[in-house]
């Protein structure tokens, strides 16, 4: 298919672009949490090594180099590889282990957060960019075409290789203390899940008009774009359809929202424009797992399943549950269902907002479901569902208030004592 693919309407010609900046910063964004990307960025040094040895050698003063040998700065580099191996390995070893345990202990969701780690991933490519820097060190003094000059050069970059593993060493120890931790893991996901609310809170449709209450009934006639495989819907491209939409006088409405399942040809957008539909779905990036940039319903879940896996009767810890729950309210605090003229920044194309409702089914309810026999779980949920029942926003006050409620109902079929029914109808008061 080529960049531009064409079709005649009733009275003009539309021409759907298949990609736009939005989408390349979006596949860039992933593409650099990719663990071999940094590691290629130091790696480099020895690819361009010979090139650095050739422009630099010229200025090195002849007395330093008749007291630097190339025999010293090869044996050098030889210890930085053997070294640099072994400490790669022993740390990949490492960074394996943590997210197996927080696999077991927090969530296979969160595997997804450890795995795109900075501060590892930037260790782990420092350790091994070192060692494939010190291989292409090794193979240009060993070829011997090198100088003693050039060996000069040679050892100052092998200085500055060893500062940068010396201090990725030292990041890697702090590091080390709480990686893969249920309560580090915890507020990564948290931290993960407060950036795509407050993008929502900013952008409450992503930019899109808000299909609001009383306002979600599409005009006759529209045109569905469907989508071409099965998957979950990671990234909406809303500024090519938006640019799209200005261009050709046509309005898109969004059938989907980043973190919704489809299969293949269920409906992604409807559109006014008479067009073969290949183009614009483009626009929507579709993978086998839920990512958190967008879909703050994602991130609100993986907490959920945090506090789900605390309350197992395997691991019964109900101080991990109330941890979430405090976690859960404090992202919701802010909660604001948008009016219609919320930051829009596409005003032709329109989206449906994440409810407060679908949030507080996500994040609390399944916690008061499996801690419905835990006394200190149920006044904790109650006391956050309580403050929130108070939110300026009418949706969120309603939605506590009714999360309160089923919550209210389970414990009093769980819960044995009168003593503990007491405690509870206590803090629950009227609503």
């Amino acid at each position: 298919m080529d960049g531009n693919q064409s079709c005649t309407g009733a009275s003009n010609t539309v021409k759907f672009r298949i990609s736009s900046f939005s989408a390349f910063v979006f596949k860039l964004h992933r593409l650099s949490r990719r663990l071999w990307v940094r590691a290629s960025l130091v790696a480099g040094l020895g690819l361009i090594a010979p090139f650095i040895l050739g422009v630099l050698s010229p200025l090195v003063p002849d007395k330093v180099a008749e007291a630097i040998s190339v025999e010293d700065v090869e044996s050098i580099v030889e210890i930085l590889a053997s070294s640099m191996l072994a400490v790669t390995i022993f740390s990949l070893s490492v960074m394996l282990s943590a997210r197996q345990s927080a696999s077991s202990q927090v969530t296979p969701r969160s595997h997804q957060i450890l795995l795109e780690d900075t501060t590892s991933q930037t260790v782990q490519a420092t350790f091994l960019g070192a060692f494939v820097f010190s291989l292409f060190g090794m193979i240009t003094l060993t070829t011997g075409y090198t100088s003693s000059h050039g060996a000069v050069v040679m050892l100052g970059m092998t200085l500055l290789v060893i500062a940068l593993v010396v201090l990725a060493i030292l990041r890697w120890i702090d590091h080390l203390t709480s990686l893969g931790s249920v309560l580090e893991t915890t507020r990564r996901v948290e931290d993960a899940a407060q950036q795509a609310i407050r993008t929502r809170l900013e952008w409450p449709c992503l930019g899109a008009r808000p299909l609001v209450e009383g306002e979600t009934e599409l005009p006759p006639g529209m045109i569905a774009v469907q989508a071409r495989k099965t998957g979950y819907v990671q990234h909406i491209d809303l500024t090519a359809i938006s640019e799209q939409a200005e261009e050709d006088g046509f309005d898109a409405y969004l059938a989907v929202q980043p973190g919704s399942f489809v299969s293949q040809d269920d409906v992604l957008m409807y559109h006014t424009a008479r067009c073969s539909n290949d183009a614009i779905s483009d626009s929507f990036t579709l993978g086998d797992a839920r990512l958190f940039d967008q879909d703050p319903r994602f991130g609100v879940i993986v907490l959920s399943e945090i506090a789900q896996r605390a309350l197992s009767s395997g691991l019964n810890d109900p101080g991990t549950a109330i941890d979430v729950i405090t976690r859960l309210h404090r992202q919701l605090a802010d909660y604001k269902y948008p009016d219609t003229d919320d930051a829009i920044e596409y005003p032709r194309v329109w989206m449906a907002p994440i409810t407060a409702d679908s949030l507080m089914h996500d994040g609390f309810e399944p916690i008061a479901r499996d801690g419905a026999a835990m006394i200190e779980v149920q006044v904790r949920l109650q006391k956050a569902l309580k403050r929130l029942a108070n939110s300026a926003d009418p949706s969120m006050a309603k939605a506590a208030r009714a999360a309160a409620k089923r919550a209210m109902e389970r414990a009093e079929n769980a819960l044995t004592l009168p003593n503990d029914l007491e405690r509870l109808r206590g803090v629950y008061g009227p609503r």
